[in-house]
């Protein structure tokens, strides 16, 4: 099977991460010696992932000169800069929407997920919906739970306000349709999470449940995790 491209969200600012995210971008993070980029897209060419498109913002450029064109992780990388305004996670697709294929991955720039992007894929095919968002049943354990998930189905997500019924979490990847993103505002900051909410409402967002714990580099204590984990490893 021939996998869909891979768009890797990392136009951030990594507030989380200050200070150690004033001179670098968090993708340039070092994770036992090797920026986290490059534990990432190793991952990703293990998963079978050929083509790798990744959308970038603040201090971006570190990372363009670090991968370059992929070829060193057996990759094709390609880049697309929000600008001078921060276009958030959708808004970033949205402008490189014309440079996209018809169906792709959607990865966040802080995520390494060792779950089977073949698997990820099928399901997605099967459920015949516009999108479709990977879950894990976190139940608060690390992160915060986001989502309600029951039956093979997201009955409620949201970030902000959580409830009890909530004991997954978005496991962040997810697979779109160019279509999703064709009304959208160019040049505007846009979240996904508003998009996903729209998604729900038209029974339109596919379900797929991973079992393989996340890890991130998007905290500190994250960091620390996903270094011991490579560690015990060896990747």
């Amino acid at each position: 099977m021939t996998l869909f491209p891979v768009v890797i969200l990392s136009g951030g600012l990594a507030t989380r991460l200050r200070p150690a995210t004033e001179s670098f971008p968090k993708a340039m993070l070092a994770i036992n010696g090797e920026p986290f980029v490059a534990h990432q897209l190793r991952l990703l060419k293990k998963n079978g992932i050929d083509e790798v498109i990744m959308c970038l913002g603040y201090l971006g450029e570190q990372i363009v000169k670090f991968v370059g064109n992929g070829s060193q992780f057996g990759l094709r990388v390609s880049y697309h800069f929000d600008g001078p305004v921060l276009l958030g996670t959708a808004g970033a697709i949205k402008k490189a929407l014309s440079f996209l294929p018809n169906l792709f991955f959607v990865l966040n720039g802080d995520s390494y997920l060792r779950c089977h992007y073949a698997d990820v894929q099928e399901a997605f095919i099967k459920e015949k919906k516009l999108a479709l968002m990977t879950v894990f049943h976190n139940q608060g354990q690390w992160d915060s739970s986001n989502v309600e998930f029951s039956n093979h189905k997201i009955l409620m997500y949201d970030k902000q306000k959580r409830a009890p019924s909530m004991m997954h979490i978005d496991y962040g990847l997810e697979v779109f349709t160019r279509d999703v993103f064709a009304g959208l505002p160019d040049n505007q900051n846009y979240d996904l999470v508003t998009l996903y909410q729209s998604l729900i409402n038209r029974n339109q967002l596919a379900a797929f449940e991973v079992s393989q714990r996340f890890y991130e580099n998007g905290s500190f204590n994250g960091i620390s995790e996903l270094s011991a984990y490579l560690s015990e490893v060896r990747v």
